[in-house]
């Protein structure tokens, strides 16, 4: 029985992203929960789109999908040195809409990467990026999966004990900071 909502937004595009494998592995370790991916196929912020048009539709389904969520957890992939730009764009057109949906909104970060340092960067950036928004953001434990590529087994579940003993602490962090609420 699903207790609560639990938002996964993916930093990457890839059906096969491995930062989409750790949002999924997240959600089976923070279960029982309803578990909604977000889709970050948004257009390119454009402030002459917004004024002609408004707020996209694709938008603002993300913006009401972080304030319904209990909690949010984000995985993103290091882009030379720094957050994707999905993930930043996405950032940038929820900014737009009203109510602030981040605000006081429990979100954990992690961070999947081919290089061995896991995405201290992306975590560092998205950290940045969110402050504003006045969000509940988890100090940690960071989990940061370096060489990604070895780390995940054929049906997409984690294979190395120390990443899963990080992910399952972090999400055991988000459930008090829920119930903190």
């Amino acid at each position: 029985m699903a207790s609560g909502k639990l938002l996964g937004i993916c930093g990457s595009l890839r059906a096969g992203s491995y930062n989409r494998k750790l949002l999924r592995e997240a959600a089976r370790i923070y279960d029982p929960a309803e578990f909604v991916e977000a889709d970050l196929h948004l257009p390119l912020y454009d402030g002459d789109l917004e004024e002609a048009d408004g707020i996209p539709v694709s938008v603002q389904t993300l913006a009401d999908q972080i304030a319904a969520a209990d909690a949010v957890v984000i995985s993103g992939p290091e882009y030379n040195k720094g957050l994707s730009g999905v993930l930043k764009n996405a950032l940038d057109w929820v900014s737009r809409t009203k109510d602030s949906p981040w605000r006081d909104k429990p979100i954990a970060i992690m961070a999947a990467t081919g290089g061995r340092a896991g995405g201290e960067r992306t975590q560092w950036t998205l950290r940045l990026c969110l402050l504003p928004f006045r969000p509940r953001l988890l100090a940690g434990p960071e989990l940061l999966v370096g060489n990604c590529s070895g780390q995940f087994d054929e049906s997409g579940r984690l294979i190395n004990e120390r990443y899963e003993a990080v992910l399952t602490d972090l999400m055991g962090e988000l459930r008090k900071e829920v119930g903190r609420s």
